[in-house]
């Protein structure tokens, strides 16, 4: 479907990659990973078309069509949520205008005996018939279905775009191109915009949609779920695992264990030979045996190891002054956009050190309050800062915010002061920008890059609060890690705005969920709150499917309930997941069975056996009744899973 050969990418100070060459089969669902700047993103213009390698080809089958996610883009605001969608259907639209022009013309026509009339009639029918095939009579049905699932109102398909976060619009981009249907989809980051249940909406549209999937994303748990092959860019080179992230980090540190066994080994064999040689050089009994070393020596293939990015991101926030005790205080705090409210009513006092988080869905209000606590936007109710208070801030684009024409040594230097001004290629350094890296132009640098660089900004500032309003979109894993544990060590307050549970684990001791345009607070941990919604919905739920209680009985208490409702999701979820367990080891029984096959008919003897083309026939169908079972079985257990 789509081939990669020898591709390289080189800037004038170093080369990004090369010699990457791969194989996109159909309905396979890839993912790309590494650390930020090794190429990702990148690769995917390339594949894209929208960039050309330095050296290489991409070559893509006839008729195979390519729909392409990227990080960043330019966003269109002068229309609705529905025409900007709608926008996909143009042919679709067109058509229809052509069938209802000649649905008139035939109305008006009188000579219905003419030549001409009936090739009129024939075109209608054959415009018709496509429009029909094509999907033109439920397009609008499937495009509110999509709009849906990614988290939209039906009342919110007739607002104009502008009304929106730029995570919302980012999600009418990734709508438009689920709506196209295409062979492969490219995807750079598709989750940094959406909350945990349109995450989970994606993940089983990727599943169920028969296309072929490369994926760039730095969420664990998206990435176990969706791929099935795993293609890392490491050190300008490519390694391709055919197995899910996480048994992919296993294989490749069970490689490099084995490849440092082999090279100790390796070595210790030279450093014998050697030492035979410089021992017996000079003496003419020896000369033969010496010769021999000699030989050996010289056939050894040195074993390479895979380089390991050893470079380590310290992160450490430079002393402040001491806050007020309270260093934020919210009473009756609204905000409203003429007849949307935003919120109202918020109340919330945070104590100096507090770690708190703002969850919920994207719109809902996260960053408006953020924005008003920075004093950037008015707001209704009072909204006090205590003294001594020395705020630092990062944005959702914060990154795109930075000056593309500056380079990144320009960057910090604009606004370090004092004696850290001495020290700004160590800590360049320090933040995985040493050497040639810190001459680059921020143009270049790639959305993680440009993340990390507005970070390094940010902790050259002394501050007592920290609000960061999602900082670990583009952040790889490992640098996210460091983060985390930098905020932990931080002896200020904190707010952070997130969806990211892996990271908010641990780090926010209180929850403030934003729903319809209230602010409710939770005490605890992000799994806390997670396991109380949770608990929550399914109580919503069964309540809403039971049958009405009989009048004279008495209604279980309320715990009684909730600990029903668990243990029966428990069952139905390990039967469903039962099922999905059998359901891929025939799957993987069936394609063994072929692989072996295969292998037999590519012998002389077995090109020419019949029956065994046959059996190659019947495993096929079979094969495709497992996949199908394993759908099935899929689709059962992520809606079990949701309830």
């Amino acid at each position: 479907m789509l081939s990669a050969q020898n591709l390289a990418i080189e800037f004038s100070d170093r080369t990004l990659f090369r010699d990457l060459s791969f194989v996109i089969n159909p309905k396979e669902r890839v993912a790309l990973v590494g650390r930020n700047g090794a190429g990702k993103s990148t690769l995917l213009k390339v594949l894209a078309g929208l960039q050309r390698p330095t050296s290489g080809s991409v070559a893509v089958d006839n008729d195979t069509t390519i729909g392409y996610l990227p990080q960043v883009m330019q966003l269109a605001d002068d229309t609705t949520v529905r025409c900007e969608t709608e926008k996909v259907f143009d042919h679709l639209q067109r058509l229809a205008g052509q069938i209802d022009s000649d649905r008139r013309a035939l109305a008006e026509r009188t000579d219905t005996d003419s030549a001409d009339y009936m090739r009129l009639v024939e075109r209608f029918s054959h415009l018709s018939e496509r429009y029909r095939l094509i999907g033109g009579d439920n397009y609008q049905a499937e495009l509110e279905r999509t709009l849906l699932g990614l988290g939209f109102e039906p009342a919110d398909l007739d607002r104009p775009t502008k009304e929106f976060s730029g995570g919302w619009r980012m999600r009418i981009e990734l709508a438009k191109i689920l709506l196209q249907r295409p062979d492969i989809l490219l995807l750079d980051e598709p989750t940094n915009h959406l909350d945990i249940e349109s995450i989970a909406w994606l993940e089983q549209q990727l599943v169920r949609s028969g296309c072929s999937v490369v994926l760039v994303s730095h969420d664990r748990v998206f990435l176990n779920r969706v791929t099935q092959r795993t293609m890392e860019i490491s050190c300008g080179r490519l390694y391709d695992y055919r197995v899910a992230y996480d048994d992919f980090v296993r294989l490749r540190t069970e490689r490099r264990e084995q490849q440092l066994r082999a090279y100790e080994n390796q070595q210790k064999e030279i450093a014998d030979i050697k030492d035979f040689i410089e021992r017996f050089r000079y003496k003419p009994t020896k000369a033969v045996q010496v010769q021999s070393r000699i030989k050996q020596l010289n056939k050894i293939v040195p074993i390479e190891i895979d380089d390991v990015e050893r470079d380590e991101l310290h992160l450490k926030f430079p002393p402040c002054l001491r806050s007020g005790d309270y260093p934020l205080v919210c009473d009756d705090v609204s905000k409203s956009y003429g007849d949307h409210c935003v919120f109202r009513h918020v109340g919330l006092t945070l104590r100096r050190g507090d770690k708190v988080a703002f969850v919920g869905k994207n719109g809902e209000g996260k960053s408006t309050l953020v924005k008003c606590i920075m004093r950037e936007i008015d707001h209704d109710g009072t909204l006090k800062i205590a003294q001594n208070v020395q705020i630092g801030y990062y944005a959702q684009n914060q990154a795109q915010l930075l000056d593309d024409n500056l380079t990144v040594y320009e960057t910090i230097d604009q606004v370090a002061t004092g004696d850290v001004r001495l020290h700004l290629r160590d800590i360049l350094g320090a933040f995985m920008f040493g050497g040639p890296a810190s001459d680059k132009k921020v143009k270049v640098l790639s959305g993680g890059e440009r993340s990390r660089l507005a970070m390094i900004r940010l902790l050259l500032q002394p501050v007592n609060f920290l609000i960061l309003d999602e900082p670990t979109n583009h952040l790889d894993m490992r640098t996210k890690d460091v983060l985390k544990e930098a905020l932990l060590a931080f002896d200020g307050t904190l707010i952070v705005v997130s969806h990211d549970r892996g990271f908010l684990d641990g780090l926010a001791t209180r929850i403030y969920e934003f729903h319809h345009a209230t602010v409710s607070e939770h005490i605890g941990d992000i799994y806390d709150y997670l396991r109380k919604k949770q608990l929550d919905d399914l109580r919503d739920y069964n309540t809403y499917k039971s049958d009405p209680q009989p009048a004279e009985a008495e209604p279980p208490s309320q715990g009684k309930q909730s600990y029903e409702a668990q243990k029966e999701q428990q069952r139905l979820l390990r039967r469903a997941e039962k099922r999905v367990a059998e359901a891929e080891a025939a799957v993987a029984d069936k394609e063994q069975a072929i692989a072996a096959l295969e292998e037999q008919i590519a012998t002389p003897e077995g090109a020419s056996d019949s029956q065994l083309a046959q059996d190659y026939v019947a495993l096929q169908k079979e094969l495709e009744a497992a996949m199908a079972e394993w759908e099935a079985a899929e689709e059962d257990y992520q809606q079990t899973k949701a309830i």
